[in-house]
């Protein structure tokens, strides 16, 4: 899994491997959870994070979708 991510300029990023994301400030931040989790904990890896400000779509990518893209 993983998400899709566009700025306000268009430009996309694709974050693989992410399961959940969540804000932190003026953050949004991806996380990588333990199998079968969706809650953000001490055990949560921190994969990328982007100013919320600058977002303007965040897409979750299915499976296949991340294997086209990879």
């Amino acid at each position: 899994m993983g998400y899709e991510v566009t700025d306000g300029e268009g430009h996309v990023e694709v974050v693989p491997g992410a399961d959940t994301y969540a804000q932190e400030g003026p953050l949004t931040t991806f996380f990588r959870t333990e199998p079968g989790r969706r809650v953000v904990d001490c055990w949560s890896e921190r994969l990328a994070s982007y100013r919320t400000a600058d977002l303007t779509r965040i897409r979750r990518l299915p499976d296949a979708a991340m294997c086209a893209a990879g």
